[in-house]
């Protein structure tokens, strides 16, 4: 799906979101100069795999949080870790680099990439911003409503401490 067909999407399961337009963005940097409405709901979203290249990973933390991988593959007993390549990304999740979002799971027919999100995104205001598979745009919608919609599609979602 892109970045019409998540909002046409979203429209279609009754999910209230709200959207932020803004200049294409590739990391936390440059998004921290853009003016958002709900700054402190932001998505941070790594997108890794293991060693072998038969697990893949989206980690997603509020965007001030920092992730060490080695602590992540020592608290969930994975492999090594390592970010998945770009070949990946768009293989995988049909996304460029710098669009990595939850929303990019539902791209995932084969179900590969388990999710797990900080549970700190479920106090309140328990809200999140992503991209909607397209980085010049921040979706903002209810955690929760986020996760039944990668649930329903299949896909594994972690709810952790990070």
């Amino acid at each position: 799906m892109n970045k019409a067909e998540i909002y046409e999407f979203l429209n279609n399961q009754n999910i209230r979101y709200e959207v932020t337009e803004h200049e294409a963005v590739y990391n936390m940097a440059e998004l921290s100069a853009v003016s958002l409405p709900y700054p402190e709901s932001d998505a941070k979203n790594l997108f890794v795999r293991d060693d072998k290249k038969r697990n893949y990973y989206l980690i997603t933390v509020k965007g001030d949080k920092k992730i060490n991988l080695k602590e992540f593959k020592q608290t969930h007993g994975t492999r090594h870790l390592s970010f998945a390549s770009e070949n990946d990304l768009a293989d995988i999740m049909k996304l460029t680099p710098g669009a990595v979002t939850p929303l990019g799971v539902l791209n995932d027919d084969e179900k590969k990439v388990q999710v797990y999100m900080d549970k700190e995104f479920l106090e309140s205001p328990a809200l999140i911003g992503v991209h909607p598979n397209d980085n010049t745009a921040t979706v903002w919608l209810n955690t929760e409503d986020l996760i039944y919609l990668l649930r329903e599609h299949g896909s594994t979602v972690h709810l952790i401490d990070i």
